[in-house]
């Protein structure tokens, strides 16, 4: 898995970049074809105080891209929103990939049994 932390108006400590690692673990135990994945923290230029934060993440898996953005006036708040909507989105992509494979070996297990 090739990962790709950069920062916008923002320097990417060591923490930070360590923070984002051990939180992408999980989308890497609930799905293990991920290929790569690019995350760019921003701090934007608003006049607000809130929602100043943004974090962003494409996640490239076997087959499709996955893209999920958050925003929160704090960065560590904001990745962790980030991780829950990536997750909840590589979830439902391995659940969709499941569920096609088993109608695919139905029929094909239906068309032998009805060649024989």
């Amino acid at each position: 898995m090739n990962l790709t932390i950069s920062g916008h108006h923002l320097e990417v400590t060591p923490a930070l970049r360590s923070y984002v690692t051990s939180k992408l673990e999980r989308i890497t135990r609930h799905f293990d074809q991920v290929v790569d994945v690019k995350v760019l923290l921003t701090v934007e230029k608003q006049k607000e105080k809130e929602k100043r934060q943004r974090a962003e993440c494409n996640v490239h898996v076997k087959g499709s891209d996955l893209f999920a953005e958050s925003t929160h006036f704090d960065l560590y708040a904001a990745v962790d929103e980030l991780i829950d909507k990536l997750d909840r989105q590589v979830v439902r992509y391995k659940d969709r990939l499941q569920d096609h494979q088993a109608g695919v070996r139905r029929a094909t297990i239906q068309a032998a049994g009805a060649a024989a």
